[in-house]
């Protein structure tokens, strides 16, 4: 039994795999980090497994997608091999007389790719068939369609190195015959020299064939020859690699075709095949001195964007750039010179005849104001917003959005409200529009987020950048602008529009208006996004004699940006402004001095209820003279109290992330309990007047919960649909009724 475990221990596969865990561990972070994401443990709640695991490929699930992401798989696996044979290459000096060396290593090297091969597969059925509800057989072609895709890019590959193989032997193989007659030579009058201090212990191998050998002793051939053999070999994988990144580069190029926007886990990996190749080749070639490199290349890299020679930021599509001159200073001084007194009285004159409009359109003398409030969420809270919704519209048999003033709210529930109400003004101009169809529901719920990391992979890090115009004005393309095009494909490409063509609608009330926010990232103020001047919401009404004059807290767009051609902006950047969650999609930057960029609406008011409440504060009086009061209808992707959560300590180092992480994870609460603070006051204002109804999306499991992301799995959409008739929906439902008829 020894002998068997030391033959085992001092066999190739176990030692290369020794060797990877303690010379280079940074390789090891890439195989970490995919293991860890098609387990959920890395990223879940954006939903990253489902790339891995549900790719989709031309909007849907079949087996060519699946095939695309094994040939990348197999790409990734190849550069690994690739990287780690030029690193270990040195103690392995046998390799260098055998044939096809590379094949054979690779077939050593098979621990780790084997066992995350399983594991994915493994991965795969479980989530395809509790998380999809596809069925077996579904799921055996998916598989077959990777495993073929995996064998194709191998076969490809091996071909092109046993004709690199060929090459070098045919080259070398008259210093092969004189080393090995020189070798004969001088054994008869010397000993063999003493094995390399850097050659490792190896007992046995495997063959190609998968048979076990012994390695040959290649003490009598000559450094300078072994190491001309491995440079033949490493030149002919690196220009597999260099091939490789000219695809992913190609790829994103062209990526405007539907035929190359491959799924985004093929995406991913294969930059992994790249990054893996390019680490190993810092740490062979530079040695020590890699850091120092990589520190030149961000000083160099860094200079050029400090001189505006490049700029990686992303801008508001339809806004104008070109006239620095003209871009607004960012300062209080003409912050508070915006929202004057007199400014602030011209706005709210403006929008008096907006509000009267709206009284018109409807039925009742004194109808009741509806302000509808919906958080942020992502595809989830998009989807549940879609679903409230048509509900809503179902049980007002078809009265409800014309009873709605202002629509308000944060990131995904923005999507799904948009979605809707282009839908209802669709519906004004073309009767054969059913508002309660269920393909709209699919249609918001569709992936949002496969275009963006591979947007991100393709065109943000590897091809030469492209242009497209908005109007007169020229823009990036990046995975901003995928995720826009997305979004646009996904809803018929009926939200392809700019503010002015929602001006006149909303002017004469025909169709709710719709308040758009972001917040500043410089200080915190909200940046308020509408087809009105609305600067009477950039500051709370104080008494200023008592309480002094208030800073802006906010700033209006069309008013801030006048000389930028506001008006031109696409509503499809307006919902992107509105939900650029941090990293998946990048901040926008704005034409100011100085420069300001701006993110997710969340940051500040997840649920769009600050917003609401002012601008019912600025015209309270108006409303007490013509309305019954306020209904504000508030669609959340969560519960208002979460005692659910487990919130026992299950890692060691939990209580050690906690004072980090604590923030993060309570915003929601804490933006709660202030929400629920200011409808207190607001309340005791006004009385029973107003009235607020809560839609919640509570899962059916609550350990199942449908994942902050922009994908959803079947089983997700289902029980979202399903929230909708949980109790405490059901209930607000039955109350609300009656003031829709």
């Amino acid at each position: 039994m020894k002998k068997y475990i030391i033959g085992i221990y001092y066999s190739l596969p176990v030692q290369l795999f020794l060797l990877h865990t303690k010379k280079y561990q940074l390789l090891l972070l890439f195989w970490y980090i995919i293991f860890a994401t098609v387990s959920g443990n890395l990223m879940h709640m954006f939903g990253a497994n489902s790339l891995f695991l549900a790719p989709e490929y031309l909007g849907e699930l079949s087996p060519l997608g699946t095939a695309i992401v094994g040939f990348a798989f197999a790409m990734f696996i190849l550069g690994w091999n690739i990287t780690t044979f030029i690193l270990h290459s040195r103690h392995l000096l046998f390799l260098a007389t055998t044939k096809q060396p590379f094949l054979k290593y690779c077939v050593n090297n098979g621990i780790i790719p084997m066992g995350f091969l399983v594991y994915y597969i493994c991965y795969f059925i479980d989530h395809n068939l509790h998380n999809e509800l596809l069925s077996i057989g579904h799921i055996l072609l998916l598989i077959a369609g990777f495993l073929g895709g995996l064998m194709l890019s191998i076969f490809i590959a091996f071909t092109y190195f046993f004709g690199a193989d060929k090459s070098i032997y045919r080259f070398m193989a008259p210093t092969m015959k004189t080393e090995m007659e020189r070798y004969l030579e001088s054994i008869q009058k010397n000993p063999l020299p003493q094995k390399r201090k850097y050659e490792i212990r190896i007992d046995w191998f495997l063959s190609a064939n998968l048979h076990l050998r012994k390695p040959r002793d290649v003490r009598h051939y000559n450094q300078a020859f072994l190491d001309r053999i491995f440079k033949r070999h490493h030149f002919a994988a690196l220009l597999s690699i260099i091939l490789a990144f000219i695809s992913l580069a190609c790829i994103g190029y062209f990526s405007d075709d539907r035929i190359f926007q491959i799924p985004a886990a093929a995406s991913i990996t294969l930059l992994f095949a790249v990054l893996v190749t390019v680490t190993g080749a810092l740490s062979y070639f530079l040695s020590n001195w890699g850091i120092l490199l990589l520190i030149f290349i961000y000083i160099g890299i860094n200079f050029l964007f400090q001189k505006d020679i490049i700029d990686l930021r992303n801008r508001a599509y339809g806004l104008n750039y070109t006239n620095v001159n003209e871009r607004p200073f960012y300062d209080r001084a003409h912050i508070m010179e915006l929202c004057s007194k007199d400014q602030i009285e011209r706005d709210k004159n403006n929008f008096i005849p907006i509000l009267n409009n709206w009284k018109n359109h409807q039925s009742n003398i004194k109808p009741y104001l509806i302000l509808i409030n919906t958080s942020g969420g992502g595809t989830r809270s998009a989807t549940f917003t879609m679903n409230v919704l048509q509900r809503l519209d179902e049980l007002s048999k078809g009265n409800f959005m014309p009873k709605v003033f202002m629509i308000n709210g944060a990131s995904g529930g923005m999507l799904g409200a948009a979605y809707f109400r282009e839908l209802y003004a669709q519906k004004l101009h073309n009767k054969n529009i059913n508002l309660q169809d269920h393909k709209y529901i699919e249609d918001i719920s569709k992936d949002l987020l496969n275009p963006i990391f591979s947007s991100f992979i393709t065109r943000d890090l590897a091809s030469p950048a492209r242009y497209f115009k908005v109007g007169n004005y020229e823009y990036v393309k990046d995975r901003a602008y995928s995720f826009e095009e997305k979004l646009n494909e996904n809803t018929q490409y009926l939200l392809g529009k700019t503010l002015k063509d929602y001006v006149v609608e909303e002017a004469q009330a025909q169709i709710p208006m719709m308040v758009f926010n972001a917040v500043i990232t410089r200080d915190g103020r909200k940046l308020i996004i509408g087809t009105q001047p609305m600067t009477f919401l950039m500051r709370t009404i104080y008494d200023s004699i008592r309480l002094g004059q208030p800073d802006a807290d906010a700033i209006d767009f069309v008013s801030f940006f006048k000389n930028q051609d506001p008006y031109n902006l696409r509503i499809l950047t307006a919902l992107r402004m509105n939900a650029t969650f941090p990293y998946v999609l990048p901040n926008v930057w704005l034409p100011t001095k100085p420069i300001i960029d701006v993110m997710d609406a969340g940051l500040r008011d997840n649920f769009g209820q600050e917003t609401s409440l002012r601008f019912l504060q600025v015209f309270k009086n108006w409303i007490a003279e013509n309305t019954s009061g306020v209904l504000l209808i508030q669609i959340r992707d969560r519960p208002m109290s979460e005692w659910h959560t487990n919130l026992e300590a299950n890692s060691i180092l939990q209580p050690l992330l906690t004072p980090f992480l604590i923030l993060q994870k309570n915003w929601p609460k804490l933006q709660g309990y202030f929400e629920n603070d200011q409808l207190s006051y607001w309340q005791d204002v006004v009385g029973t007047t107003f009235q607020r109804f809560s839609f919640e999306y509570i899962p059916t499991n609550k350990n199942a919960q449908a994942s902050l992301s922009f994908h959803l799995t079947a089983a997700e959409k289902a029980d979202i649909e399903a929230a909708l008739d949980n109790p405490a929906n059901t209930s607000t439902f039955q109350k609300l009724t009656p003031f829709l008829k």
